[in-house]
């Protein structure tokens, strides 16, 4: 029999006053728990659940059995580990507070702007700038479409799409990642300016992406999707997802740690859409926070995705700005550092907001005169 353990932050607060400093702060970032859930799963099936205040968690975790006592303890610390900026060329991304990534598809078929930006370069260009201008801390530039059956694109055909996008960007400034999940690409957007690899397989598509990944010392992000080779929507199969996905991208997190990837150079992401009903998604969102006890950052990709139309009468993607909002609110009252999205204007009016809020709740929240 197999036994696992996992944290998950219940009762999430927005100021560490607001608990009288009887919690943790999530991942660095402005989110705090003061209850967490200890749950024990044996061979795939949950076996108990717990809840304790974070005052009691040392000792909760001591009495728990000494085969998953040591991964809880460092589920706890790593629960509260802070993370430093995201170096990205002379720029430098904080990841103490929600930062807004913007996506930039050079693509004919992706599912909500397919083909804008693919055949005019100053279109695009404009585009990247606006974004830029509006506050977006990196440009996520993809050029093959991941939308549940797409058909795979050449490498050939990849590279022509996406380093003259990313030398465009590089003369601009921005910080940019590559969105791509081959390694030739990889290599050659680094060279043309690129800062991060942001790949949806989880270096997991080609052999050859772990090691590129470590030799170029670069961030990376790992995101969960459950398909292998080209279908990454594939095999889509959950005993409970939740639970499933964080085990999921652990593993992939010490492939990448066992392949010479730097521990701050890993970022994770849940995969919102990849394979996934829209329960799934639903699930994994209200259980984001949990995420901190892999110790990574976290970037959260769920703009315009079908779970959103789902959701209101089927709007299409280019109606979906609403629901865009409330799950990129959602991804940051979690803690989520990173979030990429399309409507970066408006999205990055939503940060500023609901940082306003957290400031506020930081410095006044009505307590008792001291004497």
């Amino acid at each position: 029999m197999t036994n696992s353990v996992y944290l998950r932050p219940l009762a999430l607060a927005e100021s560490a006053q607001s608990e009288e400093d009887e919690c943790v702060r999530l991942g660095g970032a402005l989110v705090w728990a003061s209850r967490f859930a200890i749950i024990v799963r044996r061979d795939g099936q949950i076996v108990s659940r717990e809840r304790v205040a974070a005052g009691a968690m040392a000792a909760a975790i001591a009495a728990l059995p000494g085969e998953i006592a040591g991964e809880a303890e460092a589920q706890w610390t790593d629960i509260g580990r802070s993370h430093a900026p995201l170096t990205c060329g002379e720029r430098a991304i904080r990841l103490d507070q929600p930062q807004v990534v913007g996506i930039l598809n050079v693509t004919p078929d992706s599912f909500s702007d397919g083909g804008d930006f693919l055949d005019d370069p100053e279109v695009a260009s404009a585009h990247s700038s606006a974004m830029l201008e509006a506050g977006a801390a990196m440009i996520d530039v993809g050029g093959e479409s991941t939308r549940p059956g797409a058909a795979a694109v050449w490498e050939g055909d990849e590279l022509k799409r996406v380093i003259p996008a990313t030398e465009r960007l590089a003369a601009m400034g921005a910080a940019i990642s590559i969105d791509t999940r081959r390694p030739a690409v990889m290599e050659a957007a680094l060279q043309a300016g690129a800062h991060i690899i942001n790949d949806v397989s989880a270096l997991r598509y080609d052999p050859r992406s772990l090691e590129l990944a470590a030799q170029a010392s670069v961030p990376v992000v790992l995101m969960h999707a459950p398909g292998k080779g080209d279908d990454l929507h594939a095999d889509g199969d959950y005993g409970d997802v939740v639970l499933d996905v964080f085990d999921w991208l652990k593993d992939r997190r010490d492939a990448a740690l066992a392949a010479g990837v730097a521990r701050e150079n890993i970022i994770l992401d849940p995969g919102i859409g990849f394979g996934k009903s829209v329960a799934d998604n639903l699930a994994l969102l209200n259980a984001l926070a949990m995420f901190h006890a892999l110790g990574q950052p976290l970037m959260v990709g769920a703009s315009r995705k079908r779970m959103i139309g789902a959701l209101s009468n089927e709007a299409p993607a280019y109606q979906r700005l609403g629901g865009s909002f409330a799950l990129a609110v959602k991804a940051m009252d979690a803690g989520a550092q990173l979030h990429r999205v399309h409507d970066v204007p408006e999205t990055v009016q939503a940060v500023h907001v609901w940082r306003g809020l957290r400031d506020a709740a930081i410095t006044d929240f009505g307590q008792l005169p001291t004497s």
